[in-house]
């Protein structure tokens, strides 16, 4: 593969990282390939089951479905599933899978539910126990997803995920059955309520005092208040323009409202297009070939492009892991120079991501990078087409059947969406960091051009609870970078940390200097706060981050792109790593399960996954 046969406008830096990915995974990719190229070429498994394994797999159908299966004639669609109800963003699926049967049976073939994921809110775990299974739960749907499809019995398969590690722990498991097609379809975000920004400052006036536990809850109700992915741009958003962008959605579906017309369109069509790329018909795209390397460029470009989550700096790599293409930080560090920052979505701005879908939204932010030479834009999809079919828009036409516009030409706010000509900022909204305390991620595109350097001296802490009881004693008065240290994942299973963001909010408000330096995780709602997040090597792996000692004069420069520790040498390297007793992590709320998880898990920057990068 040659970048050259992309397009002649492609940016030079964007084409030089990919082929250095190529060239970095060419016998991992290939030995991938080669698996995918030899479950392909048995053909669809479920034509060779023995009878009493067919009579399983049909025994609850309909009769309809029972003769179809039978007969072998049309394809069977797998549903691997999310939904639980206690989810905002998965509650809407409760009803996919009985409209996704039908528009397979209209299309001449069978779709089951072959498997449920888990689904676990980021949201409700925040600063609990639970937080610390969070990242681990990623892996093990993965894991779920494979059993989901271990019967073998499925032409082509659809995946209904919206949140946090779900998504990327479907496509893992998608991608150890690469030899089928997969299409995944989104739920959409909740309708707006009370705007982020206003949200936010009440929690600040909380970590103060100055508004009590009913002021804070009615305000956190209203803000989550209906079916829905959370409004504001972290993870979950992230993981749906990443979807997007890489081919997986159809256009345009990321930011439909759930329970909507055009939403219950959008997913009988995704299912009619699964069921025109089995290798039953002339259209077969597996799905392990579809993701190539370009495809995982698009990927870091548009998370750039959007300022979206942290946590696609481990995504992504663990990801194209799955399909035998390595990703590095460098490679992310190495984009974000040549790709503007286009959108102002909360945390990086005061809209919420129904303000960036009416603005113009994916098909426009599409265009414009494609425009720009920052896409591949030959790159296969769900729809065959290459991403210039992505710069169109779903509407419903007059008798209710669903047609497609060209995306906005326009920006339709300004102070939301921009193109490639006038963006917010010349740069990516992430940068890497790298110093004698090792290396790490910030997202710049929330903070303050002022605040993009800072140097105070360090408080060190081994718990985000730590933290604020010093807080809350009035013991953090002065300029400060706030080190929590022991979250990583081999620690804890690298929990996030946003308990962290309104005690650090309110010091740097007080016009304090202050920087969080933490081997855990923040994610896409990160903040104000200059934050130097995903520190590795970790803390329990004796990385730099264990050397540091209260009063240490410590430098987060997101211009330079370091983090230091401003210690004389001599004394540095006499240093020995500190220890933490991290029993009490290990423990309860099934952490004790997952000790396994601990003691395999990868660092940070090479996905935190317990399956390894090879």
């Amino acid at each position: 593969m040659t970048t050259q046969a992309n397009s002649s406008l492609l940016n030079a830096r964007v084409g030089e990282v990919t082929e250095r990915i190529v060239r970095r995974s060419h016998d991992a990719r290939q030995r991938y390939l080669d698996g995918v190229e030899a479950a392909a070429a048995a053909g669809p498994r479920r034509q060779r089951l023995g009878c009493a394994n067919q009579a399983h797999g049909f025994a609850a159908c309909g009769p309809g479905d029972k003769a179809m299966l039978r007969a072998g004639a049309g394809a069977n669609l797998a549903i691997v599933t999310a939904y639980n109800d206690m989810l905002s963003a998965h509650q809407p699926y409760e009803n996919f899978p009985e409209v996704i049967r039908a528009a397979a049976r209209a299309a001449g073939g069978v779709a089951q539910v072959a498997g449920g994921v888990p689904a676990m809110c980021d949201g409700i775990t925040q600063g609990e126990a639970g937080m610390e299974l969070s990242l681990f739960s990623r892996d093990v749907i993965a894991l779920a997803t494979a059993v989901s499809l271990s019967h073998q019995t499925f032409d082509a398969a659809v995946f209904l995920g919206i949140c946090d590690k779900i998504v990327p722990g479907l496509v893992i498991g998608a991608l150890s059955f690469g030899h089928l097609p997969a299409v995944f379809i989104p739920a959409g975000p909740m309708t707006s309520g009370l705007s982020n920004d206003e949200k936010s400052r009440v929690r600040q006036l909380f970590a103060e005092g100055k508004v009590d536990r009913d002021a804070l809850l009615e305000a956190e109700s209203r803000s989550y208040h209906g079916p829905g992915t959370c409004t504001f741009y972290g993870t979950a958003n992230t993981n749906q323009m990443v979807m997007e962008i890489m081919g997986l959605h159809l256009p345009g579906a990321s930011f439909v409202n759930p329970n909507t017309p055009l939403r219950e369109a959008l997913t009988k069509a995704a299912t009619e297009r699964a069921m025109a790329i089995t290798a039953l018909g002339n259209e077969y795209k597996p799905v392990g070939r579809m993701l190539d390397e370009r495809a995982f460029v698009n990927g870091m470009v548009g998370l750039h492009a959007t300022g979206g989550s942290t946590n696609h700096t481990m995504h992504l790599v663990a990801m194209a892991a799955a399909a035998g293409i390595r990703l590095t930080w460098d490679d992310f560090s190495d984009l974000a120079p040549v790709t503007p920052l286009l959108t102002r979505i909360y945390p990086n701005g005061k809209a919420d991501v129904n303000h960036f879908h009416a603005a113009g939204g994916m098909g426009f932010v599409i265009r414009e990078l494609l425009g720009g030479g920052l896409l591949h834009r030959d790159v296969e999809t769900v729809l065959g087409q290459g991403l210039d079919a992505y710069v169109r828009e779903p509407v419903l036409a007059p008798d209710g059947s669903l047609a497609w516009r060209d995306a906005a030409a326009a920006s339709g706010d300004e102070t939301v969406l921009r193109g490639v000509a006038a963006p917010f900022q010349p740069t990516g909204g992430l940068t890497l960091l790298t110093g004698d305390l090792g290396r790490a991620v910030i997202k710049t595109s929330a903070i303050a051009k002022e605040r993009h350097v800072v140097e105070a001296p360090a408080r060190v802490f081994h718990s985000q609870e730590a933290l604020q009881v010093a807080f809350k004693a009035g013991e953090l008065t002065g300029d400060v970078v706030a080190v929590v240290r022991f979250q990583g994942p081999r620690a804890n299973g690298m929990p996030e940390l946003h308990k962290l963001m309104p005690p650090l909010g309110v010091l740097q408000d007080r016009g304090l200097k202050v920087a969080l330096v933490t081997d855990g995780r923040l994610s896409g709602a990160s903040g104000k706060v200059p934050a130097a997040i995903h520190v590795t090597p970790e803390a329990a792996d004796g990385g730099p981050i264990a050397l540091i000692r209260d009063g240490d004069l410590i430098r987060v420069d997101a211009v330079a792109g370091t983090l230091t520790a401003l210690v004389d040498p001599r004394e540095w390297v006499r240093r020995t790593p500190a220890e933490a007793d991290l029993a009490q992590s290990h423990r309860g709320v099934g952490r004790e399960l997952f000790e396994a998880f601990r003691s395999s898990v990868g660092t940070a920057d090479t996905g935190a996954t317990i399956f390894g990068t090879s």
